[in-house]
């Protein structure tokens, strides 16, 4: 009677393994080509924020003064022009005004503390998320005007938004190191 039991059980387990497994792989297959481009916002956030978290307050004027550095920005711009780039990119995904009124990939001017910064920094990647979700096999690639007479797709944009913020990253890494700060991702 016990090995009947426990077959039993092991059944029951196996088939709400085999449930629970199907209703997980049909939540992500809903929408695979959202999933993904979520997935490398993820990828890319986990690379940037922690480094943008790595850099003292003191040293968020850095910018390098020797070699052919001159007039670069500082690494809290590098980090709030990344954002401003994250959230006018997603608001063209989303055919939405850019949240805080970006323009020309400048961030707010109120924007100046090492906290609201980060905290600017956050909120571009949670927007990027949302755009993430909003692409899907129909509207993926149909082109929609970014400026006058300019078209692209949502899927290009996004690829833009995760390829500038992951130049960003490089020049940050640049900088943390310079500033003899080993990179999070790095450690």
């Amino acid at each position: 009677m016990n090995k009947k039991r426990c077959l039993a059980v092991a059944v029951m387990l196996l088939g709400c393994q085999l449930v629970c497994g199907h209703a997980s792989r049909a939540a992500q297959t809903e929408n695979p080509m959202s999933a993904a481009l979520d997935e490398w916002v993820t990828k890319t956030e986990k690379l940037v924020v922690p480094a943008a978290e790595a850099m003292p307050e003191d040293r968020y004027s850095f910018s390098p003064t020797y070699g052919e550095f001159h007039g670069v920005r500082t690494f809290g711009e590098q980090v709030k022009h990344l954002a401003a780039a994250n959230y006018q990119l997603g608001a063209l995904i989303l055919q939405e005004k850019p949240p805080h009124e970006e323009r020309g990939e400048t961030a707010p001017e109120p924007v100046k503390t090492k906290a609201e910064i980060l905290a600017y920094l956050r909120g571009s990647f949670d927007y990027l998320h949302r755009a993430a979700s909003a692409i899907h096999e129909d509207n993926a690639a149909t082109p929609i005007e970014v400026a006058r007479g300019h078209m692209e797709t949502r899927v290009g944009l996004m690829v833009d938004a995760l390829a500038h913020s992951q130049d960003h990253y490089g020049q940050m890494v640049e900088y943390l190191r310079m500033n003899g700060i080993v990179p999070p991702a790095s450690r």
